[in-house]
């Protein structure tokens, strides 16, 4: 069957941190909490990240608490003074949750929207699923992204997140395209590529070169084989073609 519809991940797949998300933290702690090493401030990212979305998942408490309690494991992990860092919450947790809300914090990779318009022209259907809270909505506005994408799925709206088959199936529910007539993209491994491939969607594994947590990311000893892996969006444009023509 023709592929009609191609879902996308967001972060890492069409935008990505406009500067590494550990330095703008770093910039926005420094003021309250004073410098933080930000090789520090990576690793404690990493861990208060996995810990909150492991126990609270789909952004259980509402967004604000959730990335409250990341941003507080994240300064504390990296060797700031708890109650430095209790007295200033409230004025670090907004203006991050703002600079995350946009385009100051967010950039398109440069392939993104020549590949979304070329969607179009081939009368390709385009979708967004994300394990985000609503912000994400806000963002891709920002970049211009709207336009060119027919349902915007993010987990917090949902209730339900990657790699449930429920939220895959609802993008081809809503625009009445069937599972094996999609193709889901994003660059990770269980949630993107596993998570679509068993609710009947092909699947792409997007492998960007560059840094990790930067432009790829990369579980630790992961097994690829019999993956489909691509470097980036134009190659999906060109798998689609390569299908389509058969």
């Amino acid at each position: 069957m023709a592929i009609r519809l191609v879902t996308f991940d967001a972060l890492h797949t069409l935008v990505t941190p406009r500067l590494p998300i550990y330095v703008q933290y770093a910039q926005t702690f420094e003021p309250y909490l004073g410098k933080l090493d930000p090789g520090a401030l990576k690793s404690s990212f990493k861990i208060a990240l996995k810990q909150v979305q492991q126990d609270q998942p789909v952004y259980r408490g509402g967004a604000h608490e959730w990335w409250g309690d990341v941003i507080r494991r994240t300064a504390v992990g990296a060797g700031a003074d708890p109650k430095a860092v209790d007295a200033s919450l409230g004025e670090i947790v907004p203006r991050l949750l703002k600079r995350f809300s946009s385009r100051e914090g967010y950039k398109l990779f440069d392939d993104s929207l020549p590949a979304l318009r070329r969607l179009r022209e081939l009368n390709i259907r385009t979708g967004l699923i994300s394990n985000t809270d609503a912000r994400m909505r806000e963002v891709i506005e920002d970049l211009q992204l709207i336009p060119l994408l027919d349902t915007v799925l993010l987990s917090e709206e949902q209730g339900i997140e990657k790699p449930s088959p429920e939220i895959f199936k609802k993008a081809c529910t809503q625009l009445g395209v069937k599972p094996e007539g999609t193709v889901h993209v994003g660059d990770e491994l269980e949630c993107d590529y596993f998570g679509a491939r068993s609710s009947g969607f092909h699947a792409l594994l997007l492998r960007r070169p560059g840094p990790e947590g930067e432009e790829e990311r990369k579980e630790p000893d992961e097994d690829l084989t019999g993956v489909e892996v691509v470097p980036g969006l134009s190659h999906v444009v060109e798998w689609i073609q390569r299908r389509n023509a058969v």
